[in-house]
């Protein structure tokens, strides 16, 4: 195998911990973490990857993010220095997949340029919230976004429609395909610079009251079901408050799972095991994961379902789970 080390000019750094870098803190070493220096030193760590078979996944800033408590044994990528850059013309924006979402937020309302409000307080990348269509009811990036520019594994540069993108509830095709977002188009509106500061204060001091913020934490845990709040099911099946370790349902809002001190995945995962199961029980009610699992969907479940087996009429783990 070439040494990567040989392959990219931007930092590469060997058994990177990952618990740092995620909003949870959760997660072993990966055993490359990269943050490459421009588009060319992606496209040639990513080349170096493909060809030698080694598993890949970009990163933001691990928000919506749980990682194994046995890390990655793969390359994890950070655009934090080869596309953070944020560009207006007028009420367009050419904005970087790794530039802070709260960043752009900023700069836009400075600007009187309106449209991203609903999402004040949503932490993370604009590559993560274009893969996980952030927003709230509010609404969501989707509605701004005109196209994406995307890496793919062969070196190509694709852009892609919103059509393209296939926006849905907390997802796209960002996070199916084996593609890195590079840069995103949107469309946005002229405002007062004063009320679209005082809509964003507002927003963030909503988010401070009623959200645990105060803990690690990956905000929503389960996709909200059609009609209906996956908190208000979690409350209403008495989930509030449980804990595996120190992983905690947290009181204040039952749709977010925060770290106490040292949880681990296995505890997290645990947690959403128990929760599922009994909310199925009482309202008879699937919940769906919104946080990702690094090792992708179909691992989550499998791991997820290894758990619900060990979960009692009671919603207490008595089995081995993981």
């Amino acid at each position: 195998m070439t040494d990567p080390h040989r392959v990219m000019r931007g930092k590469l750094q060997d058994s990177r911990p990952l618990a740092p870098l995620t909003t949870l803190r959760i997660g072993g070493p990966a055993r490359w973490y990269g943050i490459p220096e421009d588009e060319d030193d992606l496209r040639a760590i990513l080349a170096w990857a493909t060809e030698e078979a080694v598993p890949w996944r970009p990163i933001g800033l691990g928000s919506n993010l749980l990682c194994p408590d046995e890390g990655y044994d793969g390359l994890i990528l950070s655009l934090e220095r080869a596309r953070a850059d944020v560009v207006f013309e007028g009420t367009r924006l050419w904005v970087g997949a790794g530039a802070h979402l709260s960043r752009v937020l900023a700069l836009a309302a400075r600007r009187g340029v309106t449209g991203l409000e609903a999402l004040a307080g949503v932490p993370g990348s604009v590559g993560g919230a274009l893969a996980m269509n952030a927003g709230t009811a509010q609404g969501q990036i989707a509605s701004v976004v005109q196209a994406v520019r995307v890496l793919l594994p062969t070196g190509a540069v694709e852009s892609w429609s919103a059509e393209d993108l296939q926006f849905g509830y907390r997802t796209c095709r960002l996070q199916t395909d084996a593609v890195i977002a590079l840069s995103a188009e949107l469309q946005l509106s002229a405002g007062d610079p004063a009320a679209i500061q005082r809509d964003l204060r507002a927003r963030l001091d909503r988010r401070r009251r009623t959200q645990p913020l105060q803990w690690p934490n990956a905000g929503s845990i389960w996709r909200n079901p059609p009609g209906d709040y996956a908190a208000r099911l979690i409350e209403s099946a008495g989930c509030k408050g449980w804990r595996e370790g120190d992983a905690e349902i947290a009181p204040l809002h039952a749709n977010f799972i925060v770290n106490r001190g040292c949880a681990t995945a296995d505890q997290v995962l645990a947690l959403m095991a128990r929760t599922r199961c009994m909310v199925r029980r009482r309202t008879g009610v699937r919940l769906d994961p919104e946080i990702r699992w690094l090792l992708g969907p179909e691992a989550l479940e499998a791991r997820l379902g290894r758990f619900e087996k060990g979960v009692g009429a009671d919603g207490v783990l008595h089995g081995p789970g993981g």
